[in-house]
């Protein structure tokens, strides 16, 4: 994997980085966001791409 095209997913309620995913930049111009299951916070919660 590129690290270009590499994104951190942070959780919005623990603000911890738990995951990462690739993405096209090309065609995703605006951030990723996605619900992901957070170990800390043990339930299901958005995670958003962080810089």
């Amino acid at each position: 994997m590129s690290q270009d095209n590499l994104a951190k997913l942070e959780c919005s309620q623990c603000k911890r980085a738990n995951y990462f995913s690739t993405r096209n930049k090309k065609t995703l111009k605006n951030r990723l966001e996605m619900k992901k299951f957070c170990r800390h916070c043990k339930k299901h919660t958005m995670h958003k791409e962080t810089k």
